[in-house]
């Protein structure tokens, strides 16, 4: 049953067109990848996902409520997280706070501070980093903040998580760190819909991958059909 829906999505910037017609689903419970080379509209889309941007056209659904031109604190409160592809942290306030925003404000339901600070502490001991709970976000290296960024996502006890390139220059120990990670955060139950260029990542732990070109959407399948597929193979390295 799909958690997510696009239907004719389409989002123009002056006379472009980012994100042409693009129709998508994401089933409850998938890991889906999303690809496409630089330009493709792909962070345009998980922008009109996520209430950042509104489409000129096309209609979104989350467990089939229309949430097509919300704003995006009422989409998250609806279930629906994100990461950014230039990762976004409070840089001066503490890793701890960043983390205790996203439980206290990103939710339908305030939990108590108790509540809300023990599960803040559980997140970060999740993705790695308790032992810098009280250093200022701004002090942790990239890979830290991506992590940091990931934990305030989970803090809004999302049920579909939109990954924007997390994996986005790191070393090859942090990608693969980075992978159990989401694969961790899949077998909570939590459904992603995930960015990357590291095709490491995507075609050893998506379900299904969906491809961007030019806005449009070319191509649609297994790692293994997208891997052989001729359109695909050309948009990536030309005819």
């Amino acid at each position: 049953m799909p958690i997510l829906e696009g239907e004719g999505i389409t989002k123009y910037f002056g006379g472009l067109a980012a994100v042409s017609n693009v129709d998508f689903s994401v089933d409850r419970g998938e890991l889906v990848g999303l690809i496409g080379p630089n330009g493709a509209g792909k962070t345009t889309l998980f922008n009109l996902i996520s209430g950042a941007l509104v489409p000129k056209s096309g209609t979104i659904k989350f467990n089939r409520e229309t949430i097509t031109g919300l704003k995006p604190h009422r989409i998250c409160r609806k279930g629906v997280a994100r990461t950014f592809q230039s990762v976004k942290v409070f840089p001066e306030m503490p890793v701890f706070a960043n983390v205790l925003l996203g439980s206290t404000f990103g939710r339908s339901t305030t939990p108590s501070a108790t509540d809300a600070e023990g599960e803040s502490a559980g997140l970060l001991a999740f993705v790695g980093l308790l032992d810098v709970i009280e250093e200022p976000a701004k002090s942790l290296t990239l890979a830290n903040r991506k992590r940091l960024e990931l934990a305030r996502a989970l803090a809004t006890k999302p049920q579909l998580l939109l990954l924007d390139e997390m994996m986005a220059g790191l070393n090859p120990t942090e990608v693969s760190e980075v992978m159990e990670l989401v694969v961790m955060i899949r077998f909570m139950g939590i459904t992603i819909f995930m960015i990357e260029h590291v095709m490491k990542a995507i075609m050893n732990i998506c379900d299904r991958i969906m491809v961007l070109h030019h806005g449009e959407k070319i191509a649609e399948g297994t790692p293994s059909e997208i891997a052989n597929s001729k359109a695909v193979i050309e948009a990536y390295l030309g005819e």
